[in-house]
């Protein structure tokens, strides 16, 4: 059910393309995955995001356990029928919610006590929980339990965290047994300590699963650290299993992590920052509620053949926006996944020409980002 092969290296870095094959189909590599967290990509149809060219899209366990729940999801079919979308889906295990919700929550051996921020009740999250969450899910990945652990944090934190990390992934594959229908994928940790990433690498990958995740970065740590990091930690993950960067989305991580030899990627950015009105674009993000485009009839991207930017105008989202209108948030998240997906299309294509560094130099160029040397 699950085979990865790679298609073409580039010749002057790490980057690569590949074929992962699912039961829902097969994801071309690398990818930019939109997420979904409580079964919907904010704003649009299971429709509407496979037109856009979506190969696999994101659920949350912890969102969807806490609502809908997961037996209404089981008894629906599994999170595919339930949303009908029929490529692959991946889902999280809940441990970006240890990080994210920290002032809520209480972790142990066994597992996160979590105060819900809905209603303040109580749960607990296990590593057998999540797992048994994420099968009631029917997701074509599942992710291990993890401790994404923040920025920044001494050692010795970060230390017991990888440490626990591991031991919870041990628990994670015993609990699944069965991978012929879901594959379990692992996430390094380690903080911002490369000695750490490293020892967490291995001994992650000694644990023989179908793919593997690095966690733990883009949590508000400088840029240049965060591609540092990267680029310790990817050669120590096996070269023939997807490797996964979770929770990046903005273009210049998209091409560092490709560079790196990192196929897969998700991020809820291009979608919240939709929300607020910023549209990212060729020549880089445009803050479109701004008062200088209220008589400004050109598209959001003159080089963008998105649908929004081929029959809207920057005028019109503009004013969508400013008056909370929700087809404004609609519109700006049609064409900023539009934009990511469509560029790694492009990415894809420069590797299997060989000309990779030429157009991350060429978009770099005109988006207007520095380099990182």
């Amino acid at each position: 059910m699950f085979e990865f092969e790679i298609k073409k290296k580039s010749s002057e870095t790490r980057a690569r393309t590949g074929v992962l094959q699912t039961p829902h189909g097969e994801i071309k590599t690398p990818v930019f995955m939109p997420v979904g967290t409580r079964a919907t990509v904010k704003t649009l149809s299971s429709e509407d995001v496979k037109k856009l060219g979506a190969q696999i899209i994101l659920g949350n366990t912890y969102h969807l356990y806490l609502r809908p729940g997961q037996e209404i999801i089981k008894l629906a079919g599994g999170l595919h029928k339930f949303m009908n979308w029929d490529k692959p889906i991946l889902t999280d295990s809940g441990g970006f919610q240890v990080f994210s919700l920290s002032k809520n929550r209480k972790i142990t051996e066994e597992g996160v006590e979590i105060r819900s921020h809905i209603d303040g009740s109580k749960h607990f999250l296990s590593p057998e929980k999540a797992m048994e969450i994420q099968e009631d899910l029917g997701s074509d990945i599942m992710m291990a339990f993890d401790e994404c652990a923040p920025y920044p944090a001494d050692y010795d934190y970060i230390k017991n965290s990888m440490e626990r990390t591991l031991r919870w992934l041990e628990r994670c594959k015993e609990y699944h047994s069965d991978m012929s229908r879901q594959a379990l994928f692992g996430i390094v940790q380690g903080g911002m300590y490369p000695d750490l990433r490293e020892i967490s690498a291995k001994e992650t990958t000694n644990i023989d699963l179908p793919g593997y995740a690095i966690g733990g970065l883009s949590v508000g740590e400088p840029r240049e650290l965060m591609i540092k990091l990267l680029n310790h930690t990817t050669p120590f993950l096996p070269e023939n299993k997807p490797r996964y960067l979770m929770g990046v989305g903005t273009p210049d991580y998209l091409f560092e992590m490709v560079e790196a030899g990192i196929d897969m990627a998700d991020c809820v950015l291009p979608t919240r920052i939709a929300r607020n009105g910023t549209a990212i674009t060729s020549k880089g993000n445009l803050v479109i509620r701004n008062a200088k485009f209220a008589k400004d009839f050109s598209p959001i991207d003159e080089e963008c053949d998105c649908p929004v930017c081929q029959n809207y105008t920057r005028a019109y989202v503009r004013h969508l926006i400013n008056v909370d209108e929700i087809l404004g948030a609609r519109l700006l998240t049609i064409h900023n996944l539009y934009f990511l997906i469509n560029m790694m299309e492009k990415i894809r294509l420069s590797i299997e020409e060989d000309r990779f560094l030429e157009y991350k130099n060429e978009f770099y160029d005109k988006f207007g980002y520095t380099y990182h040397k």
